[in-house]
């Protein structure tokens, strides 16, 4: 695992959810674990949302003042810096979607590219807007301008929120594979809740990440 991992993707694409999971898995490895919300698009769904269970897992969060509230500014956390500069620990950078969100890695880049990273794409593709390998290597490419850096791996995270299945997961699979091969990125993770993990063919023998839901959508008390 590199130290430094960046989370982008579609709205929609469960970027957030993979960023807790990986930030939380990343304790085996490391001592410290933080994760950036550095979303200045999306007020609604954010890694603060996840606050208690971070801090159970022993991850460190960096948030803006005004994440998770009813106040609209898009505003990056003061501290957002300070997570580049201590060696021994992992970082997580959560993204706002599509190239918007992507913009914001710009005032980082100089930083970020004084080490290896990794930079995730986040796939759903039972989103509208990332249903095709075409409209994927098009968001790829968006977002790799936006942000002046590199897509390093694909996650295949497709799913239908509560109402996923393995054949969801699978037919995402195919789709990101199209992309990989057209983009030559590896497939870094497939994810998805464990009871679906658990039902993949043993030819699917990418990395698996099993994702404990941790956002709450606003009719789901």
């Amino acid at each position: 695992m590199k130290r430094l991992n960046i989370i982008t993707g579609h709205y929609g694409s469960g970027k957030t959810e993979f960023a807790i999971n990986l930030a939380i898995s990343a304790k085996k490895c490391y001592n410290r674990s933080v994760i950036a919300d550095l979303d200045i698009v999306n007020p609604y769904f954010r890694t603060n949302d996840a606050a208690q269970m971070l801090k159970k897992h022993g991850v460190e969060l960096i948030a803006s003042d005004y994440a998770s509230t009813n106040v609209d500014i898009p505003s990056l956390p003061a501290a957002a810096a300070s997570a580049f500069d201590i060696p021994d620990r992992f970082v997580v950078l959560d993204v706002g979607g599509d190239d918007d969100g992507a913009c914001v890695l710009g005032r980082y880049q100089p930083k970020i590219m004084q080490e290896p990273y990794e930079m995730f794409l986040v796939i759903n593709t039972k989103r509208p807007l990332t249903a095709t390998a075409k409209d994927i290597l098009n968001l790829k490419e968006q977002i790799e301008y936006a942000s002046r850096l590199s897509v390093t791996g694909l996650v295949n995270n497709t799913n239908l929120g509560y109402e996923a299945s393995v054949d969801d997961l699978l037919e995402g699979q195919k789709i990101v594979e199209e992309v990989a091969a057209a983009s030559g990125l590896p497939i870094l993770y497939v994810t998805g809740k464990k009871e679906i993990l658990d039902q993949l063919p043993e030819y699917i023998s990418y990395p698996k990440l099993s994702l404990d839901l941790n956002m709450n959508l606003p009719f789901m008390a």
